[in-house]
């Protein structure tokens, strides 16, 4: 019998549309101790007995997890293969009963499917959408991802805007702060042009341009004294 002929009978017995009574029999203490023997001497003949006279212990494990799965075709595949993990690294030797180590093997790869499913039904896609923008774009994740990243840069800027602006306060002269102020619009003023602020103040245009540069140096230097 194929793998997949066995998946198929598999099925319809599980459903109850086929009779259990079309797979082999359960092989005998001895003729399954000989199989074992001619399994591990490369004979695929006797492993494939072993398989096929243990499908009834597959189609009983997954019976307990049917429901409990969209895609029962899985379990009975998933079942399959822990049968057949189970022939190929069973010791006959050890006095342990073969049935009872095959039902905990299919058991333990039925269980690792879950897991994985339950796993995979948390992750989610990059290319989800999960919201709109204003013009009803869809927004994926990987849309936040792509997104640059300027949080580190805004923090330091506000603090040295910050240490900048209290060296202007406690450091400079009242005529350094005025011209700061009209020129870069501290405060609640507008920025004024070094002419605006000239012809407001009523000196050169040159003064203002000197005065500026000086207080400026005098900021850098306290901000970066490294240069």
């Amino acid at each position: 019998m194929g793998f997949f002929t066995m998946i198929l009978h598999l099925t319809y017995m599980i459903l109850g549309v086929e009779p259990i009574q079309k797979f082999p029999p359960a092989l005998s203490p001895e003729e399954e101790k000989q199989c074992f023997v001619l399994c591990k001497n490369g004979d695929e003949k006797a492993r494939d007995k072993l398989i096929e006279h243990n499908l009834r212990l597959v189609a009983h494990v997954v019976r307990k997890y049917y429901t409990s799965t969209k895609s029962p075709e899985d379990l009975i595949s998933v079942g399959t293969i822990g049968l057949i993990k189970a022939i190929d690294s069973f010791n006959d030797t050890n006095g342990a009963r073969f049935a009872t180590y095959a039902a905990k093997c299919i058991q333990n790869e039925i269980l690792m499917l879950f897991r994985s499913q339950k796993k995979m039904g948390c992750e989610v896609s990059l290319n989800d959408t999960i919201d709109v923008d204003k013009d009803g774009n869809p927004l994926t994740y990987i849309d936040i991802i792509c997104t640059e990243d300027t949080i580190a840069e805004d923090i330091d800027k506000k603090i040295m805007i910050n240490k900048a602006l209290r060296f202007i306060k406690n450091n400079l002269d009242d005529r350094e702060k005025q011209i700061l102020i009209m020129r870069y619009g501290l405060g609640n003023t507008r920025a004024y042009t070094q002419r605006e602020v000239a012809q407001i103040l009523g000196i050169s245009r040159s003064y203002v341009s000197r005065i500026e540069k000086s207080s400026l140096e005098k900021i850098n230097k306290y901000l970066c004294p490294e240069g």
